[in-house]
């Protein structure tokens, strides 16, 4: 099973810098509309910090300290700036969970999610959908506001 997740991460972190390297104009990266409120790089910057608190902090025990509130309020930061950011959260992400005992899987997480205890297993698969969703969302971000 661990095995699996660390195969799925890698392959969906790298689909997150993907997306962000394929946007054409940097400035697309930050574009909204009255329809669309959370801006791919926006997204991008939360799905860093999601990664790196619930994994990097929790489980692969980093110092992290999350500002959400900057994830969604932030803008124009540039797009190798993303990039980076985006290697670097593999690299954290990565190095977590390899070196995350398997027995633990099955153990329950360090923190309450919305109230749940939940298991590190589950967890762990709540938050590759929250990835893949996002990057789902990068995704259609790009194709229709990077023009």
């Amino acid at each position: 099973m661990k095995t699996s997740i660390i195969k799925l991460y890698s392959r969906e972190i790298d689909r997150l810098a993907s997306e962000i390297e394929q946007y054409k104009e940097e400035t697309s990266l930050w574009k909204v509309t009255e329809t669309i409120s959370n801006s791919g790089g926006n997204l991008c910057l939360h799905l860093i910090g999601n990664l790196n608190h619930f994994i990097g902090k929790h489980l692969g025990n980093t110092n992290y300290v999350r500002q959400r509130d900057l994830e969604f309020s932030s803008k124009n930061i540039p797009k190798a700036t993303l990039l980076t950011d985006i290697a670097i959260v593999k690299q954290v992400v990565i190095a977590a969970l390899e070196n995350f005992p398997e027995e633990k899987l099955r153990e329950n997480y360090p923190i309450e999610k919305n109230g749940e205890v939940l298991t590190n297993e589950f967890m762990l698969l709540h938050l590759f959908w929250h990835l893949s969703y996002h990057v789902g969302q990068i995704n259609y971000h790009r194709r229709l506001l990077d023009c």
